[in-house]
């Protein structure tokens, strides 16, 4: 089983670590994911340079429209 916790208290972290310790759980550097990798550095980039508005519905009608023409065909 497995589960993903966020540790809101250092104190959390030091009663984990000593749990792994005694064999009792297993811990896992999620940071380490190549996806999660992806997704930081997607939302970097969205940070710096967020799209406007108007981009967003232009990309939108465009995925439609390719899509509403292969529908057609």
């Amino acid at each position: 089983m497995t589960y993903q916790v966020e540790i809101l208290n250092p104190k959390a972290e030091k009663l984990l670590r000593e749990l792994a310790d005694l064999n009792l759980i297993s811990i896992a550097d999620s940071s380490k994911d190549p996806f999660m990798a992806v997704v930081k550095r997607l939302r970097k980039n969205a940070a710096i340079n967020p799209p406007t508005l108007e981009e967003i519905t232009k990309e939108v009608e465009l995925v439609r429209s390719k899509r509403y023409a292969k529908g057609k065909a």
